[in-house]
C-alpha cells in the first residue's frame, strides 16, 4: 500500500467543491500564519480523484511514533483477534488515579477511543500478545512494524513509527474497506472514530500527543461529504489538539467543509 509520492506544484494543490483548482491558488502562506513558527506537515487525499494537498512534503515522509492515533488500527486488531468482542466490551478501572479524570473509570472500546484512554488499550495489547500483534502490523503494512518497545508501550514514544503519508494510506484502506479484515469490524472502528457530525459533513478522526513533552501532536482520519471522502494526516511540533485545530482550519480553507 506504500504509494509513490505525488509530485505537487508549489507544494500545494487546492480542493474546490470536490475537484482540484488551478495550482496557482496556494494556501501555504495562510498555513504558515496558522502555525506561528511551528514545524508541521499536512496530507489530505481525495479518494475519488486520488489527488492530494501536501504541506511540507519532506516531513510528510518522515516517520514519527503514532502515539494515540495507533488506537485506530489497535481497535481493529483487538476486534479481529477476539481480544474484545465488540465496541461495548467493558474493562474495569483498576482504581489507579491517572492524570486525566476521564480515565479514572470503567471504559469500553468506544469510550476508550473517544477519551484516548491509554490503560484500556494497554490492557487489550497484553491480551492480544506480541505474536498476534506483530502478525497484524505486517498484515496491515503499518509503518516500520516494530514492537521492540514492549507489548503495552511500543506505540507511545517508543519503537513503532509511521509517516503522515503512510497514515493516509492506512486510512484509505480503512475507508474503502480494502484492508484484509472483516468489513463489519472495519465499520465498527470507523463509527467509533466519529468526532464531529454535521448535516453536510462527518469527521472521523483520532488525535495523538507525545505526553512526555507535548512535542509531537497528530490528527489522523477522514472526512465524509456529499461530494466525496478525503483522508488526512497531520503532525506537528505541539499537541494533538493543536493538530486537530489546524486540520479543521485547513479543511475549511480548502472548501472541503464549510467555514464556521
Amino acid at each position: 500500500m506504500k504509494r509513490i509520492a505525488v509530485l505537487i506544484m508549489s507544494m500545494a494543490l487546492v480542493v474546490m467543491g470536490g475537484t482540484y483548482a488551478d495550482a496557482k491558488t496556494n494556501v501555504q502562506p495562510e498555513i504558515d500564519d496558522m502555525l506561528n513558527g511551528k514545524d508541521a506537515t499536512i496530507v489530505i487525499r481525495n479518494l475519488k480523484t486520488d489527488k492530494e494537498f501536501v504541506y511540507n512534503k519532506e516531513r510528510s515522509e518522515r516517520r514519527y511514533t503514532p502515539e494515540s492515533t495507533y488506537k485506530v488500527p489497535h481497535a481493529l486488531i483487538g476486534l479481529s483477534t477476539g481480544a474484545v468482542r465488540d465496541e461495548y466490551e467493558v474493562k474495569r478501572w483498576d482504581g489507579t488515579v491517572r492524570e486525566f479524570p476521564d480515565w479514572n473509570r470503567d471504559h469500553t472500546l468506544a469510550s476508550g477511543m473517544r477519551y484516548s484512554v491509554i490503560w484500556y488499550y494497554q490492557s487489550m495489547a497484553r491480551d492480544i500478545g506480541e505474536e498476534r500483534m506483530q502478525e497484524n502490523l505486517e498484515k496491515m503494512d503499518y509503518g516500520n512494524e516494530d514492537l521492540s518497545g514492549g507489548i503495552d508501550s511500543f506505540w507511545l514514544d517508543s519503537s513503532l513509527k509511521i509517516s503522515a503519508r503512510e497514515q493516509t494510506d492506512f486510512f484509505e484502506g480503512l475507508v474503502e474497506e480494502s484492508l484484509p479484515y472483516d468489513k463489519q469490524q472495519m465499520r465498527t472502528v470507523k463509527r467509533i472514530m466519529i468526532n464531529d457530525e454535521q448535516d453536510d459533513y462527518i469527521i472521523h478522526g483520532k488525535t495523538g500527543t507525545r505526553l512526555s513533552d507535548f512535542g509531537l501532536g497528530w490528527y489522523t482520519g477522514y472526512v465524509e461529504t456529499d461530494k466525496g471522502e478525503w483522508v488526512f494526516a497531520v503532525n506537528l511540533d505541539g499537541s494533538g489538539t493543536d493538530a486537530k485545530n489546524l486540520t479543521v482550519e485547513v479543511l475549511e480553507k480548502l472548501h472541503i467543509i464549510p467555514e464556521e
